[in-house]
């Protein structure tokens, strides 16, 4: 037997035939191997929805903003404790009235501010002598005695009720001009207390705690009721060392008078007498805890 004539040679094998397809027909579904509508990244994204950026992303998380109890609370503080400290820096740039001052002018008020001290730190120690005196006297009664004295003494030159001398300063205030106002001899008078002024008399008026000025009519001031004009004459009783430089602080009396186009001078002296006098006042009211 030849291989024609073989049984598995006997049928024709013959190659399918190709598929053709008509114009205008639909081409044969193939199955897809991605998903329709998917991205180049393999996500998909909703039909007709376009993809946002990072960017836009960021947008939407920060607005509208999401804000929780506990951020507002810190956020309150925070602004309520910014506000503080604006407030003082703002207050304590606006009350230093020693801005811009000189060094020299900066060392002459540290100056003032340690003779105070001093003196205050000698009051108190003549005060704590004094107590040790009554404590350790073997006649205490004679000590209060003498120590009563001396202290009616010392009040009565603070009453104006007795005369006094020794050394001080003289102001003289010349104002031709006529603007001296009540409330700026007020200034001088406050500032020579402060530097320890213990005795002061303007013109022929003694000043003691309850004296008060106001301008009168007609120009100059009045001192307790009485009218006093320029030149006003100052004298002034204590440690010269330190009433000069109080009046000559930058931005004190001196300058501030000097502002109003008066002429103020300052002399020293070691020995001024205040010899204007005030009556003794009994009070109305007022009585000694000790009777």
């Amino acid at each position: 037997m030849s291989a024609d004539e073989s049984p598995g040679y006997n049928r024709r094998k013959e190659l399918p035939e190709e598929v053709h397809t008509a114009p205008g027909t639909p081409a044969p579904e193939t199955p897809a191997s991605e998903p329709q509508g998917a991205t180049q990244r393999g996500t998909a994204t909703p039909a007709g929805k376009p993809q946002l950026t990072g960017r836009q992303r960021l947008a939407q998380g920060l607005w509208p903003p999401r804000v929780t109890r506990p951020q507002l609370i810190v956020a309150l503080l925070l602004f309520v404790l910014g506000l503080g400290l604006a407030i003082q820096v703002r207050s304590n740039n606006d009350s230093s009235a020693l801005r811009g001052a000189r060094q020299e002018d900066l060392v002459r008020i540290l100056d003032e501010l340690d003779d105070r001290t001093e003196r205050l730190e000698e009051e108190k120690r003549r005060l704590e002598e004094q107590r040790t005196g009554l404590e350790n006297s073997s006649d205490q009664a004679e000590e209060a005695r003498k120590q009563t004295v001396e202290r009616e003494r010392q009040l009565g030159i603070l009453a104006g009720t007795v005369a006094a001398q020794g050394p001080g300063i003289q102001l003289t205030i010349e104002d031709t001009k006529g603007a001296i106002e009540a409330d700026m001899l007020l200034d001088a008078i406050q500032e020579l207390r402060a530097a320890g002024a213990e005795a002061i008399q303007i013109n022929d008026v003694r000043v003691v705690a309850d004296t008060y000025l106001s301008d009168a009519d007609g120009g100059g001031v009045r001192v307790d009721g009485h009218k006093v004009g320029e030149p006003y004459l100052f004298k002034v009783i204590g440690k010269p060392q330190d009433l000069e430089p109080a009046l000559n602080i930058p931005g004190g009396v001196v300058q501030t008078l000097e502002k109003e186009q008066a002429t103020v001078t300052v002399e020293r002296s070691e020995k001024i007498v205040v010899d204007a006098l005030r009556p003794a006042k009994r009070p109305d009211y007022a009585r000694s805890s000790s009777q």
